[in-house]
């Protein structure tokens, strides 16, 4: 275990630290604005890093001969897409329909390898809208130094416990994106780039996966609350834009986050908030892992009830805030 995430760990570090100097010799960089959440321009596409850890394990995956090849070619295959069609957009910016449909197109790779090839085309239709979902629940959610990345961390070793099948691959995932996070927060020296946070979606959606077979039909939804920090605020913003009757594609800063740090909070202080609940919702799911499949369903729904209103209750008390203010 130990030299497999010692693997992990070196080639996220070192090829972050490449990618820090191509994107400062490349000028790649984020420039501050009116839909960014940050005050100086700052190299992107260190996710890079995650990425190539991934594919590298995979690479010692087959040769070694521990895991089935069918789920090891799709994730890779998957990642590279997904990974790839974000590399580019970080170059130049690509139509997001194009990008969805990549997304796609890797779910179904990782949907048939994990599952298809088996004949579970049940679980290979969730993990086909898994992809998607979570790269751009992910991408949405990369505002602010060390959100991402952190949340990422959480839910890899949350599901290692509740799926302990997973625990080899959600432990390499968790600290090949430790090793990113102090490039990224608290002060930033690059950003993930969408190719870092389609990559970290992409494996959540992976682990997700597998947890929710390990599980069963009866406790698969446990999978979803260390999730639920993001899944609240994405699902909720995205629904307010597209109420309002906005372009809810484009990049914006209406997240409670992003509105959070508008009002003067520190980019610390909003990741450690979101951190906290989410450590919250993974000891809920551990506390009552073995419960039955109606009560795991009844708590996981009053979770997510309780974190709609807690989100509408901050959203409404940080627009007064903001008013009051202009």
């Amino acid at each position: 275990m130990a030299g497999w995430l010692a693997l992990h760990a070196g080639i996220s570090v070192l090829m972050t630290w490449a990618a820090l100097a191509y994107a400062r010799r490349r000028n790649l960089v984020d420039l501050p604005g009116e839909r960014r959440s940050h005050a100086v321009p700052t190299p992107r596409g260190g996710g890079i890093g995650i990425a190539c850890a991934l594919l590298a394990g995979c690479v010692v995956a087959l040769i070694a001969g521990t895991a089935r090849p069918a789920a090891v070619l799709g994730f890779a295959g998957g990642l590279m897409l997904v990974a790839g069609i974000g590399w580019v957009d970080d170059h130049r910016p690509l139509s997001p329909w194009l990008r969805l449909a990549v997304q796609c197109l890797a779910g179904a790779l990782l949907a048939w390898g994990l599952h298809g090839a088996e004949g579970q085309w049940g679980w290979a239709i969730l993990t086909l809208a898994l992809v998607p979902g979570l790269v751009n629940v992910w991408n949405f959610m990369d505002g602010i130094n060390g959100l991402a990345t952190s949340q990422a961390m959480l839910c890899a070793v949350a599901f290692a416990w509740l799926a302990p099948g997973t625990a080899y691959a959600a432990l390499a995932f968790g600290v090949a994106a430790a090793v990113f996070l102090p490039f990224n927060f608290p002060r930033a020296r690059i950003f993930l780039g969408d190719v870092g946070s389609g990559t970290l979606g992409y494996a959540l959606a992976a682990l997700a996966s597998v947890a929710a077979v390990e599980r069963g039909p009866d406790g698969a939804i446990l999978v979803l609350l260390p999730l639920s920090a993001f899944l609240v605020d994405a699902s909720l913003t995205l629904g307010a834009r597209m109420r309002g009757g906005e372009r809810w594609w484009q990049p914006h800063t209406s997240h409670l986050y992003q509105r959070w740090v508008k009002t003067a909070r520190s980019h610390t202080f909003v990741t450690c908030i979101y951190a906290t609940f989410s450590l919250a919702a993974s000891i809920l799911a551990l506390s009552v892992n073995k419960i039955g499949p109606w009560q795991a369903a009844a708590v996981t729904v009053l979770w997510f009830a309780c974190a709609a209103l807690g989100w509408f209750f901050q959203r409404r008390r940080l627009v007064s805030r903001k008013s009051g203010f202009n």
